[in-house]
């Protein structure tokens, strides 16, 4: 609810504060006192538009401030606050500032915020009911809350949603797979190509740079044996072979050996390089006799490699385990091909029976909201003839349509206003006044089953007097057990109601016509009430009947 409102240089507004009940407040006072400007300054906290030329005092900022209690166990103001991430208080505060130079700036609980933020916060705190104002009244979405609200359908519609928004996510896997198998099919050919061409070529792992060296090994025979040749000959068969050498070298020292101490130890060590020389050779030999040039080989090794190379650019990669793992991949995908009519029967069956699912509670739902058709149109009428609309007439038109978040009915108020039984829908045929009269007609209704917010009503009694104004009273007095209600009205009917009665007057202050506020006492209202029946100066009669209204 709003407990206070706050406004400083705005329009003839120096400075006010208004504390506000949480039931049915009043706020009169004579036609140009100001009431229309407290609106003016609320709507700005609700996000509407701000211009500089409403600051009274032009060297100063204006600053308007609503304080809300009791939000902190909304759970849509509290889920807005944790998802924009501001504090939460017991205490809501709304601030809205607008500097001399025109920039305007907005906070939530002394946290800035932008305007769409103020928005959407300001739609779930309060509802601001003006005259030629249709609001959602005309909108599907209300007329199907309004009807869910009735039927106490919301614990079923959340179960529903749940069921929609898994037989939507179903869908569009389904129409992925669908995405996907076409995809798939667009490629199978030149997948299958490549696939067989490495399938083919059947590589073996390593085998290309095992080819190359195979390939240098091969060309290279001659100078490799050439080179294995003289290595062999100079050790073992020149004109004085090294090893031989050696031997001769090791003979001649070992007849010294007892003579000189340093002798055995080098014959040790030139014996073990005569036998590291001569395993050697024997090596040498042996590898001479395993190298070879044979031009078949290399003929088929160039063709193998040619092949190889050709697969390698042709994929972008270096090495022959890399087209083997692109074989795999086109493996996979070939496999997936095969597979993918499956996945999508699948998914067909899961989207199907989540369809029949949703199908199912939609319809008990739609039977819910029917059921409650006739008793609307019955209680509405019945309040439109107590509100001084003896000929108009609401009609609620369900047909069923597509499947959607909210089930599968479409849902239409329609109007008639002087019983011509030509019933048109309400945006397209009711005036603002008759709106207002049946918006509070409908809201009175569901007041304590939807989660309304704080409800303002401004001058909605327009066009009325005597017993259906009393009658407009009643219904507002009814709607603030339920919720907070603030209404601007010139009718004494509607006054005679409230729980609070706020007067607006003018005065002079500094020599400039400014716009203040203040809370009745009883005698006080009575003398107001009085006013408003007859006039400046009140009868006697007017007296009593306003203590009549007052005390009843």
């Amino acid at each position: 609810m709003l407990s206070r409102l706050s406004i400083q240089n705005y329009a003839i507004i120096d400075q006010l504060e208004v504390d506000f009940s949480s039931q049915l407040n009043v706020i009169t006072g004579e036609t140009g006192a100001g009431k229309s400007i407290i609106v003016g300054a609320l709507g700005l906290i609700l996000g509407q538009r701000a211009e500089s030329n409403v600051l009274l005092n032009r060297e100063k900022k204006c600053i308007v401030e609503g304080c809300f209690k009791g939000e902190s166990s909304d759970e849509h103001v509290n889920n807005f606050l944790k998802e924009n991430e501001l504090d939460v208080h017991e205490e809501l505060t709304v601030r809205r500032e607008i500097s001399p130079n025109g920039k305007s700036r907005a906070f939530i609980n002394d946290t800035p915020v932008n305007l769409s933020q103020l928005n959407q916060l300001s739609s779930l705190l309060v509802d601001l009911h003006q005259q030629f104002d249709t609001l959602e009244l005309g909108e599907s979405d209300f007329q199907r809350e309004v009807l869910d609200a009735l039927a106490a359908n919301f614990d079923f519609l959340k179960k529903y949603r749940t069921t929609f928004d898994a037989a939507q996510a179903a869908k569009r896997n389904l129409e992925q797979l669908k995405e996907q198998k076409t995809q798939f099919n667009k490629e199978f050919d030149y997948h299958q190509f490549q696939f067989n061409e490495l399938e083919e070529a059947n590589f073996k792992q390593n085998e290309l740079e095992e080819l190359d060296q195979e390939l240098k090994l091969q060309t290279n025979a001659e100078g490799i044996k050439n080179a294995l040749n003289k290595t062999y000959y100079e050790l073992e068969e020149g004109d004085e072979p090294i090893i031989r050498q050696l031997k001769f070298m090791i003979n001649a020292l070992q007849q010294y050996s007892e003579m000189q101490p340093d002798i055995p130890n080098l014959v040790q060590r030139l014996q073990s390089v005569y036998i590291e020389l001569q395993d050697i050779a024997d090596e040498t030999d042996r590898v001479n006799n395993h190298v070879s040039s044979d031009p078949e080989t290399i003929e088929r090794i160039n063709e193998r490699l040619s092949l190889g190379y050709r697969l390698l650019k042709k994929h972008g990669v270096k090495e022959t385990n890399e087209l083997l793992q692109i074989k795999e991949q086109l493996s996979e995908k070939l496999q997936a091909v095969l597979n993918i009519d499956d996945a999508i029967a699948n998914a067909e069956k899961d989207f199907a029976q989540l369809i029949s699912k949703a199908e199912e509670q939609a319809a008990k739902i739609s039977e819910a909201r029917k059921k409650q058709v006739k008793p609307l149109e019955t209680q509405v009428n019945k309040m439109l003839v107590q509100v001084g609309m003896p000929n108009a007439r609401l009609k609620v038109e369900i047909q069923k349509g597509n499947l959607s978040s909210t089930g599968f009915d479409e849902i239409e108020f329609l109007f008639d206003a002087n019983k011509s039984g030509q019933f048109q829908p309400l945006r397209k045929v009711a005036s603002g006044g008759e709106l207002s009269r049946l918006m509070l007609c409908i809201k009175s209704l569901v007041a304590k089953s939807m989660d309304l917010p704080t409800l303002i009503f401004d001058e909605i009694d327009t066009g009325i007097s005597g017993e259906a104004a009393k009658q407009v009273g009643v219904i507002m007095k009814e709607l603030a057990g339920a919720r907070q209600v603030i209404c601007i009205t010139h009718q004494p009917q509607i006054a005679g109601k409230a729980d609070a009665h706020f007067l607006v007057y003018k005065a002079v202050k500094n020599d400039a016509v400014t716009t203040g506020v203040r809370l009745l006492d009883t005698d006080e209202r009575i003398v107001a009430i009085a006013k408003m029946l007859s006039g400046e100066k009140p009868t006697a009669a007017a007296m009593e009947n306003a203590r009549e209204m007052v005390m009843n």
